[in-house]
């Protein structure tokens, strides 16, 4: 009996269905149009979002992919297409994003004859992807695509891209779904050394003043639980990275805030303080510690990550516990004695006291005639009872909110952090909304952000995508021109800007609108924006020159923080 024959693009939608893939950002095109042709057959198993520009399809997968703990999928044209998603591999890599990035390619025939869209896909974005695959032959596409799931997902998460020619599309072959669950060479989850759990054990159980720093791993390892456990028998005061804001409730008891350049003092002071400090899947970025030669020198270091690559990159451990940190968390904790630590961690009021004087009562209630960042985005925050999801731009918009917003709930920070890429924050916010359709979403954009894919309003309007567009308006660039300030001597060299009516804008793509300048009027549009149905687009004008505060200057300990500018 012979076996339904079927094309190749009709094999990689049945593939996409076998790994339980709902939802595809994309735009289509010439290279990939029989693809695009096959999915006319599979829309009502397969929702396919049309983004305005194919930055904005890999940027909204990261949105889904951050907050639905799934795979985000993107599917483009060959050329322009598919380097236009280059920008949001890079991001995804380096934030550990799971994606999958589909793109189209000329016929294998053509293949180095500079044929028309034509350009080396695999070759540029192997340095910035987990696997960089050209599916040459239609009957490698159901293993192709169980695979890049499986490495996108496994491990330590990222992107995979699969560059699909045209000839593989048209094909025809006998398909059988695939499954991957091994691949030879690739161990993406770590052996545990029993020895190494020992060693962090006993530093634990004999440490005075221990300190957590919480990264986004407990997140991606969905740890939570096993986190507060940890935490709760060893009484261990804990920091969390911009990415890991949502992996502990803010409110907790021992989460002491945010680490980092624009992190709480107390934190940062008490890095420099502790004597064993634990790091959770997070890398110690550049941004959490300062100058790394003054970086916890007192303190004995334990690591616990899923990749050896960052083990001792940046910072010199003692002790470093391998694997999934779900499970670790777990074992390490098991053999943990009951702790008490008071008076450390009432150390960190003091420091609290401090930030709240000199820094986040004139944030929250400024003297200024003008709003500031920080009542706006607090002003949200309250309205959704810090139960929204928050997404960011870059900038100055990123930060204040990641300092003000105050998450409760797991899977609740969808931000740009170590590309730090403006544009970022539109198209993920369009992509949280169908990752987690049950929840808020607030994006905090700057002025300047908001332009670089301003065309993805196009996206919201024909989808209704409910998203929170929170415009924070200062007519600067605002995090460049803060460093123009207080490092090159008030030289604002092209960082002022002219920016268009945003009302205008929001009425000509259909999408309920508001600005507001005045205090008075604040609540009231906030409560309009929240209790529209569908996206609204909320325009704050804020004060021109407002710093981020506290902060710590390039070039300094991460304990040599900056609460004033005058």
């Amino acid at each position: 009996m012979t076996k339904e024959k079927i094309s190749g693009s009709e094999a990689l939608m049945r593939s996409l269905e076998h790994q339980g893939v709902k939802t595809i950002f994309g735009y289509p095109g010439g290279s990939i149009m029989p693809v695009y042709d096959a999915l006319y057959d599979h829309l009502g198993k397969l929702n396919h979002i049309l983004v305005r520009h194919e930055q904005g399809a890999a940027h909204a997968a990261e949105g889904f992919a951050r907050v639905s703990g799934e795979v985000g999928v993107c599917l483009v044209t060959s050329g322009p297409g598919a380097t236009n998603t280059v920008t949001g591999i890079a991001d995804a890599m380096i934030d550990s994003t799971p994606i999958v990035v589909i793109a189209g390619q000329v016929g294998v025939s053509a293949l180095g004859t500079d044929a028309f869209q034509e350009v080396d896909w695999v070759g540029l974005t192997q340095p910035i992807s987990k696997w960089s695959y050209m599916i040459r032959d239609a009957n490698d596409i159901a293993q192709a695509v169980a695979r890049a799931f499986y490495i996108a997902k496994s491990g330590r998460p990222g992107p995979v891209v699969l560059d699909f020619p045209k000839s593989a599309q048209t094909q025809m072959i006998e398909y059988e779904p695939a499954e991957a669950k091994y691949i030879r060479s690739y161990d993406p989850v770590p052996d545990t050394d029993m020895a190494s759990v020992e060693q962090a054990v006993e530093l634990i159980n004999n440490a005075k003043r221990p300190f957590m720093l919480v990264g986004q791993g407990v997140e991606l390892g969905n740890a939570h639980q096993e986190l507060l456990d940890f935490i709760e028998k060893a009484d261990i005061p804990c920091g969390t990275t911009m990415l890991g804001l949502s992996a502990l409730p803010y409110n907790h008891p021992l989460n002491k805030g945010m680490l980092g350049m624009h992190g709480n003092i107390g934190p940062n002071v008490n890095t420099n303080k502790c004597d064993v400090l634990i790091a959770v899947g997070m890398r110690f970025s550049d941004r959490v510690t300062g100058y790394l030669p003054n970086y916890a020198k007192q303190a004995k270091i334990i690591h616990f990550d899923i990749d050896p690559v960052e083990i001792n990159k940046n910072v010199k451990v003692d002790v470093a516990v391998l694997g999934d940190c779900k499970e670790t968390l777990r074992v390490v904790c098991e053999k943990l004695k009951p702790a008490k630590h008071e008076k450390w961690s009432d150390s960190f009021t003091t420091y609290e006291k401090l930030e709240y004087d000199k820094v986040i009562n004139n944030e929250l209630h400024p003297k200024t005639e003008t709003l500031s960042y920080g009542e706006v985005v607090h002003a949200v925050a309250e309205a959704t009872k810090h139960e929204g999801i928050l997404v960011t731009d870059v900038g100055q918009n990123q930060l204040t909110s990641a300092r003000y917003f105050h998450l409760l709930n797991k899977r609740s920070m969808v931000t740009s952090g170590g590309l730090g890429t403006m544009g970022f924050g539109l198209p993920a916010a369009i992509g949280a909304t169908f990752g987690a359709p049950d929840r808020t979403v607030c994006l905090f954009v700057g002025d300047g952000g908001i332009q670089m894919t301003i065309e993805e309003l196009g996206t919201i309007m024909e989808h209704k995508c409910p998203v929170k567009v929170i415009i924070l308006n200062n007519h600067f660039l605002g995090n460049v021109r803060q460093w123009q300030e207080l490092f090159f001597n008030r030289r604002y060299s092209f960082t002022h800007m002219m920016n268009p009516d945003y009302m205008k804008i929001a009425e000509a793509y259909g999408i309920p609108a508001q600005r507001v300048m005045k205090r008075e009027n604040l609540a009231d549009a906030v409560n309009q924006m929240l209790t529209t149905d569908g996206p609204f687009i909320l325009e704050a004008v804020v004060t021109e020159e407002e710093n981020v505060l506290p902060m710590t200057p390039p070039g300094s300990a991460i304990s040599e923080i900056m609460l004033e500018t005058e």
